[in-house]
């Protein structure tokens, strides 16, 4: 009992210090934007209030936070600091929120607004900065977090159940978790967005709707599909969502629009649908697959065993 007593707090002070090391590189490089962005722009003026609000969000606040943390470490305040680090991380998911927004008013600005575009160069050649750019600086809370996970399991594992700051450590990594997860849910959600507008933009005109809220986009690639009667094989491209899979073909290469678009032949909704696979069980070339829809039965082949089991696989977690 002594010997694991004593590699807890071997592991548990490497991990503590090692936490401090990097909340004080992690405030250093806070510190860059809020010193030479945030204050300046306020005295300044370059930036109306709400354009700074939007780029930086509630950056100065995590700063703080952050600030105070490293202090209470230092100290060897662990559960102080970690009491109030967890009233303040709901921060990090309202930063998340604006991130995209933030991006997009950074750029916009660069582009109209000519002393706030002199303005970022002077302040990003600054020594401090050491080649860095705003834009590189900008997603840190974001990557911090995701570090403050793994520190305080790290810290909750190697800590007795008995001592005074379990239970501070528990309720941090509950809390660090579930913004996490908020966070993640943000980034995926905003994934998901882009996939759903770049498959619209691929199709020709705008009869087929892929941008539907609740919608998610799982996959997508070309199978030959087998036709009834005895005619030969055609080429489409699937994309494949939650409720729906698009099958489309390419238009006219010389078309003087839509040459580098797909047309779209049909949309099956998935929930009558049932998948079989009607060979491709052995290591045999390719495979082929049976999807019966109420009025319709389409039957998908690909020469390649790997994507037809990876396309019966997502069809049947779609259809489930």
């Amino acid at each position: 009992v002594e010997e694991q007593r004593a590699r807890w707090e071997r592991k548990r002070s490497r991990t503590a210090k090692e936490l401090l090391e990097t909340e004080h590189k992690y405030v250093e490089q806070l510190d860059l934007v809020v010193t030479f962005f945030v204050t300046i722009l306020k005295a300044k003026g370059t930036l109306k209030p709400a354009v700074l609000e939007t780029i930086f969000g509630p950056l100065e606040s995590i700063y703080s936070a952050s600030h105070v943390l490293s202090l209470h470490l230092e100290r060897g305040n662990l559960a102080s600091g970690l009491e109030n680090f967890c009233q303040n991380v709901e921060l990090y998911g309202h930063y998340a929120e604006n991130l995209e927004q933030a991006n997009k008013t950074l750029k916009e600005q660069l582009r109209k607004n000519k002393s706030f575009r002199r303005f970022k160069k002077l302040q990003e050649n600054r020594p401090q900065f050491q080649g860095r750019k705003l834009e590189d600086l900008l997603p840190l809370p974001l990557q911090r977090l995701h570090q403050y996970k793994h520190f305080f399991r790290d810290l909750l594992e190697n800590t007795s159940p008995d001592s005074a700051e379990y239970q501070k450590l528990a309720k941090a990594v509950k809390s660090v978790s579930e913004v996490s997860r908020w966070v993640q849910d943000i980034i995926d959600n905003r994934e998901n967005s882009l996939q759903l507008l770049r498959v619209q933009k691929l199709l020709k005109g705008q009869k087929t709707q892929v941008l539907t809220p609740g919608r998610w986009y799982i996959r997508e690639g070309w199978l030959l599909v087998v036709p009834s009667k005895g005619e030969e094989l055609k080429c489409r491209m699937f994309f494949l969502f939650s409720d729906i899979l698009i099958a489309a073909k390419p238009c006219h290469p010389l078309h003087p629009l839509n040459s580098n678009k797909l047309a779209c032949r049909a949309v099956y909704p998935l929930h009558q649908c049932v998948v079989d696979k009607v060979f491709g069980h052995t290591q045999s070339q390719g495979g082929l697959l049976s999807l019966s829809f109420p009025h319709k039965t389409l039957l998908l082949m690909s020469s390649d065993q790997q994507d037809i089991n990876d396309w019966y696989r997502s069809l049947t977690a779609a259809v489930r």
